[in-house]
């Protein structure tokens, strides 16, 4: 097994990981916070970081069918929430590539508003 390195987002707005506080996202890459995850509410991001994804898995979620893959954060493996590998409603394809984070497995790096 070898060195694990993480990817440090230098931005003054950053959400971590809520187990070990590894950097995730930026707040730039926020889309929306009107997702509901697994666990309850959930942020849907642009571009996620330090993140490793589970095997892709076909399931109806309640905004119709997708193709999505569990994340996990790459230092402490603890369930962060989903990649939308597919949707296969044509209103949902904007989802594609994009990450759900599950507002319960995240913090902001710092106090930010």
């Amino acid at each position: 097994m070898g060195k694990l390195f993480l990817e440090y987002l230098n931005d003054p707005k950053v959400y971590i990981c809520a187990s070990c506080n590894a950097h995730l996202a930026c707040f730039d890459d926020l889309i929306s916070k009107s997702f509901q995850g697994r666990l309850g509410r959930a942020f849907l991001f642009r571009q996620v970081v330090n993140i490793e994804s589970g095997p892709v898995q076909e399931k109806m979620l309640l905004t119709g069918r997708h193709r999505i893959a569990d994340v996990h954060c790459s230092t402490c493996k603890a369930y962060l929430g989903w990649r939308y590998e597919q949707a296969f409603e044509q209103e949902q394809k904007y989802k594609e590539g994009k990450v759900i984070l599950e507002k319960t497995s995240i913090n902001k790096e710092t106090s930010w508003d």
